[in-house]
């Protein structure tokens, strides 16, 4: 987004580049519907509600509970592994906080 906002602080509305990203962004937003509730204050935005029939969002989904339903433990420490594996090969090459 700060791309396109550049493009078109520039005055380059009309330009192959902005029409292309903007095919982009009506395409990965062709299925979005809903309403967002906002609260503006003093420079910020704050999120205070939202609801879509669409949503993918659903409880039974997001509980850590239940293995039977999408969330396998396990999955948790293949992602801290692979999360961790530039943190250790850092360490093995004697780099301190190294960002591989």
């Amino acid at each position: 987004m700060p791309r396109y906002a550049e493009i078109i602080y520039n005055a380059f509305w009309f330009s192959l580049e902005r029409r292309m990203l903007q095919a982009l962004i009506d395409e990965s937003q062709a299925s979005v519907t809903g309403t967002a509730r906002l609260k503006l204050y003093k420079g910020s935005t704050i999120v205070t509600g939202r609801r879509s029939d669409n949503s993918l969002y659903s409880m039974k989904q997001v509980t850590f509970e239940d293995d039977q339903v999408a969330y396998d433990q396990f999955d948790a420490q293949s992602f801290v592994r692979l999360n961790a594996l530039r943190l250790r090969l850092g360490a093995m090459a004697g780099q301190r906080g190294c960002i591989l």
